[in-house]
């Protein structure tokens, strides 16, 4: 084979080269005579056929899409969002997710809009504050866009009711209010939840000694 330079429309041999690869057809390519059983040597042992292994199969973790649901109040000539009402979940109060939920509630923290986060898990993370929370296993949050950096908290103890909470709205607007209890209720009946939670179980996320004994009498109560 030659090897060639070339430089425009020319091409010059400039050496003879042995190639690098070559393609050749295999010798168990070319057809054989089948064997007869007179060519077998009877003292070669039989041949082991050689078989392929099967896979294993085994489930692996799949992500799971969690919804993400924000109740908005805009404004019905401009559609400008004013209120954004944020129901914490797991998803939001821990790992990628808390750390996109935190991206999200910086933007609207630097808005105009009011915002309102209420956190009924006792576990996960909270949304920050410059000074401590008190104990208490859930929260509400009110923030409104002209006192910020200032928020109003409402720490909830578990044998409280929930508030009835303000829902700031446009300025001059007065604030429409929010009975968390009344639409909690609503959802549990309507969802059916009193069938489908097993109150005989410990909860998921261990209870506070005095909690957990609180507890226990209530639904020794509601038993008898």
């Amino acid at each position: 084979m030659r090897r060639f330079v070339v430089d425009g429309d020319d091409a010059i041999a400039i050496a003879d080269v042995y190639p690098d690869i070559a393609v050749a057809r295999s010798p168990s390519a070319v057809p054989r005579p089948r064997p007869t059983p007179e060519d077998a040597d009877p003292r070669r042992p039989p041949s082991t056929a050689v078989t392929t292994p099967l896979p294993l199969r085994i489930s692996a973790p799949m992500p799971v899409r969690v919804p993400h649901v924000t109740v908005e109040i805009r404004d019905v000539a401009s559609r400008g969002l004013v209120t954004a009402i944020e129901v914490l979940s797991p998803a939001n109060k821990r790992g990628l997710g808390h750390r996109q939920y935190l991206a999200r509630r910086q933007r609207l923290l630097l808005s105009s809009a009011h915002l309102i986060e209420i956190d009924l898990l006792r576990s996960g993370q909270r949304p920050p504050m410059d000074a401590p929370l008190p104990p208490a296993p859930y929260f509400v949050f009110v923030s409104r866009a002209e006192d910020r950096p200032v928020i109003d908290v409402w720490p909830i103890g578990l044998d409280m009711a929930l508030p009835i909470i303000p829902v700031p709205l446009l300025a001059g607007d007065p604030d429409a209010t929010l009975d968390l209890q009344q639409a909690f209720d609503a959802v549990y009946d309507g969802m059916g939840y009193d069938l489908s939670v097993d109150y005989s179980r410990p909860p998921n996320v261990p209870l506070a000694d005095a909690d957990a004994a609180w507890a226990e009498e209530r639904l020794h109560a509601q038993r008898s």
